[in-house]
């Protein structure tokens, strides 16, 4: 039998926006190892084929636990509660990488110089020429700001032909499939056309910069096996948002 060669993937270097719902699981809140490992075995896949690969971590999992308690907070404070909260996700993440053999670095945009490097750009091309995970964390260390925003950001600047955003769901849809099981499910749709008919899908300055920077944005199902791989294959899984 000839031998079958490797898939070639339709992007080289793309930017996961993972959100710390994700790495719930089915908890309340922290982090599910089982659902942890998964992701890292999803990565693994994306890697196999020979993709650079940043990642920004979302922090919902970790602060929302403790958002009830901070009613009255000052904004600024509870947004750097938050970046925190990412930082935390983003050492498991990498830890869970480096037990999987998979080479990752932490790079925090607040200065936290014993657990996690500063963001350096170069450093972070660097790094990811070399075959290894950098997962950006701490947002882009300014409240007001969301880790949409930071995704949209990094993906720019480390030259990303793409900004994955791993939600719960298949795609964006007509409406809330949960609450309407007959929404449809759009498969590929311009940035003009999410804004005509008010799609959410990422907070408005994330996708104002992607739209500027014509980055194109893939929302997928991170719940679903093999998703991530039949995206960077560019199979139709998902729905993408381009110019």
């Amino acid at each position: 039998m000839p031998e079958q060669s490797n898939p070639v993937p339709k992007y080289k270097r793309v930017l996961l926006k993972l959100s710390g719902e994700a790495l719930m699981g089915p908890d309340q809140f922290g982090i599910n190892r089982a659902t942890l490992a998964g992701i890292v075995e999803d990565i693994k896949e994306v890697l196999s084929l020979g993709v650079e690969l940043g990642i920004v971590v979302g922090g919902g999992n970790i602060f929302r636990g403790v958002a009830l308690g901070a009613t009255g907070m000052d904004r600024a404070t509870g947004d750097y509660m938050g970046m925190l909260a990412t930082v935390m996700n983003g050492m498991a993440l990498q830890d869970a990488l480096r037990n999987a053999g998979v080479e990752a670095r932490v790079q925090s945009a607040l200065t936290l110089s014993q657990v996690a490097e500063p963001y350096i750009r170069g450093r972070a091309l660097r790094y990811l020429e070399k075959g290894r995970v950098v997962i950006f964390a701490a947002g882009t260390g300014n409240p007001f700001f969301t880790t949409d925003t930071t995704a949209a950001l990094r993906g720019a600047e480390i030259g990303a032909e793409i900004v994955l955003k791993a939600t719960k769901v298949d795609g964006i849809y007509s409406e809330d499939p949960v609450k309407n099981p007959n929404a449809e499910l759009y498969h590929d749709i311009t940035f003009d056309e999410v804004l005509k008919r008010d799609l959410k899908v990422m907070d408005a300055t994330a996708f104002a910069l992607c739209r500027d920077q014509k980055l194109p944005i893939k929302v997928f199902s991170i719940v679903k096996k093999g998703a991530m791989r039949r995206v960077v294959l560019g199979e139709d899984e998902g729905t993408l948002v381009h110019s």
